[in-house]
Formats: structure tokens, sequence, C-alpha cells
């Protein structure tokens, strides 16, 4: 069993500025096959089974009311073979209760936890990388030999429910992203932007957990920058001069430390963050 990724160079731009010629990155996404339909899969499972499609197709019908009837009265509905199904929110936190409203709702989702056949079967399943230029043309392929590591929806950076260490469960198990606070600090005479969405990100911004937060670094001539959240390294890539990186917000109040080089005089000094664009 091998899934299939696609590696496509792309052109990238961290702000709004018409000016910014952007950078080219290798972008993968999952190449999928095409969507199998409904009747194909009860055919199957009727010959897996022994049974007529049409039992199996009562079966499949009357599951499937089962899951969602539950699943929206905020039960955790177990999906054979599968997992669990369940209910869930994204919303805003507020410091106080009357403040408490259902306009924070951000949105609402639908959580599914795989179970622990169904995740090692994800984990040992290798990758097949292709990659392609700009130009549509492939250029390498690669089989992966990452660690096979698998995402948990129940403990997402160590927060459900907006708090740490996990969150109830019932009344649905709601999920809500917390805000946190980004502090920015940068040291040398480059400039750096700092984005979300294309929107400038500031000293003190709060932003929810998992948010994508780019990097865009011109530094001093001759001088390599680096960027660290929580004293962790971000991974830059150059391309004429300009480094980029980026990085998923913690769930914690974070700090981002931008050093940009300094000039061949020396000085590190801490130079107000350039955040234009």
């Amino acid at each position: 069993m091998a899934l299939k990724v696609k590696a496509v160079e792309r052109l990238l731009k961290f702000t709004k500025n018409e000016n910014d010629p952007g950078v080219y990155r290798y972008v993968m996404k999952p190449e999928l096959y095409i969507a199998l339909s409904q009747a194909k899969v009860i055919k199957e499972a009727a010959l897996r089974s022994g049974v007529s499609q049409g039992v199996m197709k009562a079966c499949w019908d009357a599951a499937g009311e089962v899951i969602k009837a539950w699943a929206t009265e905020g039960h955790a509905v177990p999906m054979p073979g599968l997992g669990t199904m369940r209910f869930g929110l994204r919303s805003k936190s507020v410091e106080k209760v009357e403040d408490v409203k259902t306009e924070l709702i951000k949105s609402r989702r639908i959580i599914f936890t795989p179970s622990v056949d169904l995740k090692d079967e994800l984990a040992n399943a290798s990758i097949q990388i292709t990659c392609y230029d700009r130009n549509g043309n492939e250029v390498k392929r690669v089989t992966s030999a990452d660690d096979g590591t698998i995402e948990d929806p129940e403990n997402e950076n160590g927060t459900e429910n907006g708090t740490e260490n996990g969150g109830s469960e019932n009344q649905g198990g709601s999920q809500t992203a917390q805000g946190f606070a980004l502090t920015i600090s940068k040291s040398g005479s480059g400039s750096a932007n700092v984005t979300k969405d294309g929107n400038t990100v500031t000293s003190g911004a709060n932003l929810n957990e998992d948010d994508e937060v780019e990097i865009s670094i011109t530094p001093a001539e001759g001088q390599v920058p680096t960027a660290t959240i929580n004293g962790s390294s971000i991974e830059l890539t150059e391309n004429d001069g300009v480094y980029t990186g980026n990085f998923a917000m913690p769930a914690q109040a974070s700090s981002l430390v931008i050093n940009t080089g300094t000039t061949s005089s020396g000085g590190s000094g801490s130079d107000g963050l350039d955040m234009g664009g």
C-alpha cells in the first residue's frame, strides 16, 4: 500500500504588496484518485460479507441515519473498523462571562478520531512523492522515509476545548480555538515581515493555535538571518537574497525572535521591526 503525493513548484507571496516578487517553493499535497460511488462500495461490501446488495444497502442506510442522529445529539459515535465521529466547535475566547454569545462561534466541526488499527495502517503505508517544476515538468521522485507520525485530533497541539491537557467530552465534545499572544522581537539591521493570510502580524497580536504564520526577511548584505519560535529554530529558505519561512502558532503564548544579521561594521542593535507590506 502506497500513498501518492505531488510536490509542485508554485509562486508564493507573503504580502499584499503588488511589487512583492514572491518566492518559488515546492508545495506538497495528496494526489487523490476519483471518488468512489456509494453503490460501488455497497457492492464490494456485499461480496465480502456474503449478504445481498439489497440487505447491505438497507444496513448502510440505517447505520448512516443512526450515526447522523446520535452525532448531532452530542455523542461520539463508533464507525465500524474506522474509529469514532463527533460534533465540535471552533470559537473565540473571551475574558468576561457577559461577553459569551453564539457570535463567538467561528465554525461547527465534524471530528473523526481514527481507530488504532486504521492509524497503524496509515503509519505503515509508504509515501511516493513526485516533484514538478513551475513549468509542469517532472523533475524528481522520492519515496518517503518519515517516521509515520499520525496527527491526533483528540489532542491537537496538546489542547482540547481551548484548554491544555484535554477537555470535556460531553455536550458534543466542543473544541474551541484558543487565542494566544505572539511577541515578536528583532535584532540586526535588516528588515522583516511577519504575516498571516497575507495580513501583517504585529507584536502582541492574538492568534489561534495552528494559525499559519509566514516570515520574510531581507538581511544585511552578506548576512544569514535566523528565526526561532519559543527557542526552536524555524527553517528559512533563501531566494534572491530574501529568506522565508513559516510555522504553526503553538497552543500557548509564544515568542518569535528574528535576527536579520548585522552589517560589516557590527552592532546588532534592536531596530524597530519593519512589518511593512
